[in-house]
């Protein structure tokens, strides 16, 4: 499975500066635009991977875990 997001990169002065409308506070910058977009992928797996924990955290021992494919 592939996950996709939009990465919006700008240039502000030397740098390039990116970030996911779809999830909130994941940003990325580089010196090119590539290391800003590696910067921001990097950012949202550890944003996603947080929030899956911390999600994991509050359920039920009992509750069933369960994967959902979106395509």
């Amino acid at each position: 499975m592939r996950n996709e997001f939009t990465a919006i990169i700008e240039r502000d002065g030397a740098w390039y500066i990116a970030y996911c409308p779809e999830i909130p506070g994941a940003n990325g910058q580089g010196k090119t635009k590539d290391e800003a977009q590696q910067s921001l992928a990097e950012a949202i797996a550890l944003i996603l991977a947080d929030r899956r924990e911390d999600g994991l955290r509050g359920a039920p021992p009992d509750a069933l875990h369960e994967t959902v494919v979106v395509a």
